[in-house]
């Protein structure tokens, strides 16, 4: 390699380590490695700009105004509300529900904020059925990180399959003949459940509580306002699932669902009481926003010095002599280091390559699948993995006035996650690498 690709790949690898470290700030670190490669050479400032996927930046910022109303809107409140009174006062019940209910959200609201505004409504509940909020919250946190690569639009990870590969909305659902992400994951989470139900949850005894008596809004505030923010979310979605026919790129999309619905909120005025355009882009997380920004950029100025090339290249040989362990190799060496790694820039990173792989002859759909779930499912192993597990456990550490302890963390995190990767593993491979192996 020239003596420049080495210097990318360790401001990168600088870039990467200040990140996991949080010696600085995440996204300052990030950006600096963004301009140290700028200053030097590996790549020209309108280079950087250009690295960037700005369509995927339109889906996560639109998608993320869209959400920030629908927070506000009172149904997630309501939502648990229901959810409450499905469980009929059974604690472990409840657990499970609020999981399923998060990890649904998620498929459409980043995990992040579904974490955000989920955990204030299900910390009551716990109060009243005498839970623990650390276990509660973090199976919230577990299962918004768990479906968010379930589609297209809930994660940045599926979102930059869709930069890297092409791959559109339906092919989260039937791809190439055969199920992808949603069925797969959906089946894994169910079995991921049932498994934490039995470990953790089932000795809770059922306890009787006036749900009036909880403080928490049982009605939707603004009927109008709900309808008009949910009803303008699925018209979003479902434009976005016929792309194709459309012709337009699918941030485009977003971006007119997002700011049609900031238009018609302020149309309609008093009539819904939405709150002001201002007070949503306030609550927007900027840092993450510049963060995946410099990532993009970060990752292709590797791509632009070939090192991704060369590290597809040394790993071609191994999925020449055996496909099937591979594929192995790259799931479960994935799952524990996005678990100590930002799961965003490793993912990028090896779609890239697997992306170089195809030149080289070997098949990449059953590996960048494979990838997606492994660098998913792996980074809900710590906090350090995925920024959606920081924010749940400063609101138990919070709420419960104490320091919760890694292995306290771990104790739930670990049979989470191993359960998880477990099933996504030998669905995948019966379902994606195994056919392809033949």
């Amino acid at each position: 390699m020239e003596p420049l690709a080495w210097i990318a790949i360790a401001i990168f690898a600088v870039s990467i380590l200040a990140v996991i470290t949080n010696v600085v700030d995440a996204t300052i670190a990030a950006l600096i490695g963004v301009l140290a490669m700028v200053w030097i050479g590996v790549m020209t400032e309108t280079d950087a700009f250009g690295l960037v996927d700005w369509n995927v930046m339109a889906i996560l910022v639109s998608v993320w105004v869209i959400a920030s109303y629908f927070g506000k809107s009172g149904v997630p409140s309501w939502l648990s509300v229901q959810a409450l009174k499905i469980s009929g006062g059974r604690p472990g019940l409840l657990v499970m529900i609020l999981s399923v209910l998060a990890g649904t959200i998620s498929m459409f609201v980043d995990n992040v904020v579904v974490i955000l505004m989920m955990a204030p409504v299900a910390l009551p509940l716990a109060r009243a059925l005498k839970l623990q909020v650390t276990p509660l919250v973090l199976m919230i946190g577990f299962s918004a990180n768990f479906m968010g690569s379930a589609m297209l639009l809930g994660d940045l990870p599926p979102q930059m399959l869709h930069s890297v590969s092409g791959v559109e909305f339906m092919d989260f659902f039937w791809h190439r003949g055969r199920p992808s992400s949603f069925p797969i994951l959906v089946v894994t989470f169910v079995i991921t459940l049932a498994a934490m139900y039995a470990y953790g949850f089932r000795g809770h005894k059922r306890i009787a509580i006036d749900v009036e008596k909880l403080g928490i809004e049982t009605k939707i505030p603004n009927p109008l306002f709900a309808t008009v923010v949910v009803g303008w979310f699925l018209a979003t979605v479902f434009a976005m699932a016929f792309r194709e026919v459309l012709g337009v790129k699918l941030g485009f999309i977003a971006m007119t669902g997002a700011i049609t619905l900031v238009l018609a909120l302020e149309i309609l005025g008093k009539r819904v009481n939405a709150p002001d355009f201002e007070e949503i882009l306030g609550e927007l997380d900027w840092r993450a926003i510049f963060f995946y920004i410099a990532l993009f950029a970060l990752v292709g100025g590797l791509e632009k010095m070939h090192v991704l090339n060369l590290l597809s290249d040394a790993l071609k040989p191994l999925f020449a002599q055996s496909y099937v362990l591979g594929a192995t190799l790259l799931y479960w060496a994935t799952v524990p280091i996005v678990g100590i790694v930002e799961h965003d820039a490793y993912i990028l990173t090896f779609l890239y390559t697997i992306r170089d792989l195809e030149a080289e002859g070997i098949a990449p759909w059953p590996l960048y699948w494979m990838l997606l779930w492994s660098g998913t499912l792996g980074s809900n192993l710590t906090v350090a993995g995925a920024p959606a597990l920081f924010a749940a456990l400063n609101i138990c550490q919070r709420e419960e006035d104490r320091k919760v302890s890694l292995r306290e963390f771990l104790s739930w995190s670990v049979p989470f996650t191993l359960v998880a990767a477990g099933v996504c593993y030998v669905i995948g491979m019966l379902v994606w690498v195994l056919p392809y192996a033949r």
